[in-house]
C-alpha cells in the first residue's frame, strides 16, 4: 500500500538548533536506507520550513504505525513532530476503474 507522508517538524526553546540538525542527521540517514531497501519511493524536503514529504510503498496499516514508533526523529522529539498520513490510489487502477465504470 501506498502512502503520503507529510511531516512537519517543530522545536521547542529549549533545543538548539545544532540539537535539531543533529537529530535531523540521524533521521535523514535512516530515510535514505529505507529508500534504498525500497520501502520509501522518494522522500523531498519543502523549501524554507521544517516539513518533508515522503512516499512509501507498505504492506499493511500497522507495519507504518511500526516503522513511525521506530524513526529516530519520533524516539527521541515526537511530541514535535506532525504526521499526516493520506493513503493513495496508483492513477492507472483509478483510471481503469473509471474507464470500466462508463461502459455500464
Amino acid at each position: 500500500m501506498l502512502y503520503r507522508l507529510d511531516f512537519t517538524v517543530e522545536y521547542d526553546a529549549a533545543m538548539q538548533q545544532q540539537g535539531l540538525l543533529g537529530v535531523w542527521a540521524e533521521e535523514a540517514e535512516a530515510a535514505l536506507g529505507a529508500k534504498s531497501a525500497g520501502v520509501v519511493k522518494d522522500l523531498w524536503k519543502v523549501v524554507g520550513e521544517r516539513k518533508v514529504l515522503a512516499i512509501i510503498d507498505v504492506d499493511t496499516p500497522d507495519a507504518l504505525d511500526q516503522i513511525l514508533f521506530d524513526l529516530p526523529i519520533m524516539q527521541k522529539m515526537g511530541h514535535h513532530v506532525q504526521v499526516e498520513v493520506k493513503s493513495l490510489r496508483r492513477y492507472e487502477d483509478f483510471a481503469a476503474d473509471v474507464k470500466e465504470r462508463i461502459g455500464r
